[in-house]
């Protein structure tokens, strides 16, 4: 999964180099960690959210069979 998250959002921003993914599991969940550098950080949002959002929906479809739920979160 970190690599999924990782190669989506190197296809997005400017500074593919500076993406950095951090994996926290949890007792009841699993939550990942997006940071990017601070110039990219617009590109990984989206307008209203929705490129996030569609991260977000990409990683939850992936993570559909798993016992915890998962999360991401843009840092």
């Amino acid at each position: 999964m970190l690599e999924l998250i990782r190669y989506i959002a190197q296809s997005l921003v400017e500074n593919p180099d500076q993406v950095e993914v951090i994996e926290k599991e949890g007792a009841d969940s699993i939550i990942y960690e997006l940071h990017v550098a601070p110039d990219d950080m617009g590109k990984v949002i989206g307008r209203q959210g929705r490129i996030a959002k569609a991260i977000r929906t990409v990683v939850k479809a992936a993570t559909a069979k798993s016992e915890k739920p998962v999360f991401v979160e843009i840092v």
